[in-house]
């Protein structure tokens, strides 16, 4: 009977030791793998093959015959991939990464563009933006003889904000510098920036360069290329998520809403052959008098201070919002001079034909998906995603109008 037992056990251990020996073996089970460094760097998030654009080809002899760069879906995608690379260019940085492992590179090396300038921040040292340019030596390898038609020469590519401890500081402190002033011109970025803009728009000519910028980047390339605009230097601008809110832009529309009520009030007041102050007319209060009266309290904000001889309506930027997305969501407030209509993604000039008495205008490019959180609303990464639909327009809201008429005027 012991032996029995024995040989029993013996029958069940060697049946258990079967049975894991299967599993371990079987493919559904994971297993632990060691990865190293090239491997992690290889499945990073933010490498282009894992969460870049997957329909996008690279310049080829035949964008000679029908270049790409004329589909406005095309250029949209390619200007956010040179944004992100520019956030990775910061982020290189603070990873310490090499020219080996770097992944700022494969944002730009696709399109056949290099890298010729990093926009430095010299109070903390950090990137927050740099020059990229078409790369001759590169298409010629791939037999593209000349730069396609529709291909920028340089483009300026200009970060956002990025909230980690190496550069949150600086980034934060322009975010409240526009909040409060509606206005980046006081800050270090703002002269590199435009240093950097005007040098390239005069070796290549502005209507060979583009600046493009998301979110506080964008910010800084719709100020840079209005100050070239002043200058008669019309570049293409390409902005996403640019920012729509500040205090200054509330002050100006308290001091419109006290006009509005102010006139309202005086019309129901006797007219004027009926003086309501008959001492002469020292003193008098007129209905446009609270108003203009607000107005020279903050001049600066109503761009009476500025004066300037060129024709900004020759400069119209490509302004991508989100409208669920509260940074940029105003610019699609109605108060304007605007028409709409689908995007057609088979011609360049997508917008409509646009009322001649229009002062100040963008190009208006809306995503419109419902209720979004807001780092999908704001990301960066939905504007080269597939399938994206938008609705085009050539717009002159009141927030646009101001954006472009009064940048500068704060000193």
């Amino acid at each position: 009977m012991a032996n029995r037992v024995v040989m029993m056990e013996e029958d069940v251990t060697e049946s258990v030791a079967l049975m894991v020996d299967s599993v371990a073996s079987s493919p559904m089970t994971p297993k632990t793998v060691v990865m190293n460094k090239e491997d992690d760097d290889a499945h990073h998030p933010y490498a282009f093959h894992v969460s870049g654009p997957r329909n996008v080809a690279s310049p080829n002899w035949r964008d000679l015959i029908n270049s790409s760069w004329k589909d406005p879906n095309y250029k949209r995608t390619v200007m956010a991939c040179f944004i992100q690379a520019a956030y990775l260019l910061e982020l290189d940085r603070q990873e310490n990464r090499n020219e080996q492992n770097a992944l700022a590179p494969k944002w730009w090396i696709p399109f056949k563009y290099k890298l010729s300038q990093t926009l430095i921040d010299e109070r903390d040292g950090s990137i927050f933006g740099a020059v990229l340019e078409w790369d001759r030596a590169a298409a010629m390898a791939d037999l593209v003889v000349i730069r396609p038609s529709g291909a920028p020469k340089a483009v300026l590519a200009l970060r956002g904000t990025i909230l980690k401890s190496h550069t949150m500081r600086r980034d934060i402190e322009d975010d409240l510098r526009f909040l409060a002033w509606e206005s980046l011109k006081g800050s270090v970025r703002f002269n590199v920036a435009l240093e950097a803009l005007q040098s390239v728009a005069k070796r290549y000519g502005s209507s060979n360069v583009c600046v493009v910028g998301h979110s506080l980047g964008a910010g800084f390339a719709l100020q840079v290329g209005k100050a070239l605009a002043k200058e008669g230097l019309f570049v293409d601008a390409h902005l996403f998520n640019p920012p729509s809110i500040s205090i200054a832009m509330s002050l100006r529309n308290i001091g419109e809403k006290a006009g509005v009520a102010w006139k309202r009030l005086m019309s129901m007041l006797p007219p004027k052959n009926e003086p309501l102050i008959p001492n002469g007319n020292e003193g008098q209060v007129s209905p446009g008098n609270v108003s203009s009266g607000f107005r020279n309290w903050v001049p600066s904000f109503y761009g009476q201070n500025q004066k300037s001889t060129v024709d900004l309506r020759k400069w119209v930027p490509h302004l991508y919002v989100n409208d669920s997305d509260y940074i940029c969501c105003h610019y699609t407030d109605q108060d304007g001079v605007t028409e709409k209509r689908e995007v057609n993604n088979n011609k360049e000039n997508n917008g409509p034909i646009v009322n001649s008495n229009y002062q100040a205008a963008a190009k208006l490019f809306v995503m419109s998906k419902g209720k979004q959180k807001f780092h999908e609303a704001h990301g960066l990464e939905q504007w080269w995603s597939d399938n994206l639909e938008l609705q085009s327009a050539i717009h002159s809201s009141r927030l646009i109008s101001q954006q472009l008429k009064s940048l500068y005027s704060i000193k």
